[in-house]
């Protein structure tokens, strides 16, 4: 049996997002069928206002929605600690710890060979300027303990090095293969506490 169009239609553009399945995004279209005008209308709106309202900081490269983003904004953060993470949502990991008080930098992605990310695609021109114009004088490189981090990890030491500051990482208290966003706060507070200099 076949589904009308318009389920077929939004089966076919939940099963375009990230680990969901044909009869994962089913559920989700049944689900919503559930629901009231109204609520699908504040579905729809807040779909609609993702792009409107959110930009990227030119500071740091998170998504935001305002420029510069309210981190980068704060006049008391330590300016010459700098956090490298992969995206906006390892850096919302780190900053609920409580733990850092400096800034960051996302590269937007990490190196994967597989996916055939190029190096051109991580903000890292930005991120060599942001460390030869400003006081950094350490730089904490927070990305997942997986195969493509590590590389990352690698390539950017050998990229930093020249520059004669405190290179660290997180601790090793994160599980090789686990992701930032989905690791406890305690997990992520004690990994910064004792990062490790490279």
């Amino acid at each position: 049996m076949k589904f009308s169009a318009s389920i077929q239609n939004l089966i076919n553009f939940f099963s375009d997002l990230p680990t969901v399945g044909p009869k994962t995004a089913e559920r989700y279209v049944f689900y919503l069928l559930k629901k009231n005008p109204e609520e699908l209308q504040k579905y729809a709106q807040a779909i609609a206002e993702l792009k409107e309202k959110t930009t990227i900081c030119n500071i740091c490269h998170s998504y935001a929605e305002s420029n510069p983003c309210f981190i980068c904004a704060d006049k008391n953060r330590n300016t010459c600690l700098l956090c490298v993470v992969a995206d906006t949502r390892d850096m919302m990991a780190i900053e609920s710890t409580k733990e850092f008080n400096g800034l960051y930098h996302a590269l937007g992605t990490v190196i994967n060979a597989i996916e055939g990310t190029r190096l051109e695609e991580l903000n890292i021109k930005s991120l060599l300027e942001k460390i030869k114009n400003n006081k950094i004088e350490e730089v904490v490189l927070a990305l997942d303990p997986n195969f493509e981090g590590e590389t990352t990890v690698m390539y950017l030491t050998k990229l930093l090095k020249p520059f004669k500051i405190k290179i660290t990482r997180l601790a090793k208290g994160l599980p090789m293969g686990a992701d930032l966003e989905y690791a406890d706060e305690m997990t992520l507070a004690n990994a910064l506490k004792y990062r490790n200099e490279l």
